[in-house]
């Protein structure tokens, strides 16, 4: 006897598979000041964190924006937990596919914030 599998819940939000993660999509969620800000905090705390733990400088549609932009990149896992919506960074299929390019976007993005002070390169 064969079980079906459950039906998506319409609260499940597309993301690529790890082979079609590309690369130009990934250099493009982190060229943008704001998601390379999400993703740094989520690189400092290994685990997921919920939209409403950011405190972004713009509007709720433009975080939204910012979020499906990392999501569809293939950059972050957006996961429904009760109502809040999770993050965590896709941090082994990036070094799987691209090698070294998350740690080292991530140490130049420190040396920038330590370089021009931790506002400026928020």
């Amino acid at each position: 006897m064969t079980t079906a599998a459950p039906a998506p819940s319409s609260r499940d939000l597309p993301h690529p598979v790890r082979e079609e993660i590309r690369l130009e999509g990934v250099l493009h969620a982190l060229s943008d000041p704001m998601r390379l800000q999400v993703v740094r905090e989520l690189a400092a705390v290994s685990d997921e964190l919920s939209c409403s733990h950011f405190d972004l400088p713009v509007t709720k549609s433009t975080t939204t924006h910012h979020f499906r932009v990392l999501r569809e990149s293939g950059v972050i896992r957006q996961v429904y937990r009760g109502t809040a919506k999770m993050n965590g960074l896709r941090r082994d299929d990036l070094d799987d596919l691209f090698p070294g390019l998350l740690d080292s976007v991530l140490a130049a993005a420190a040396g920038q914030a330590a370089r021009l002070g931790s506002v400026a390169a928020r």
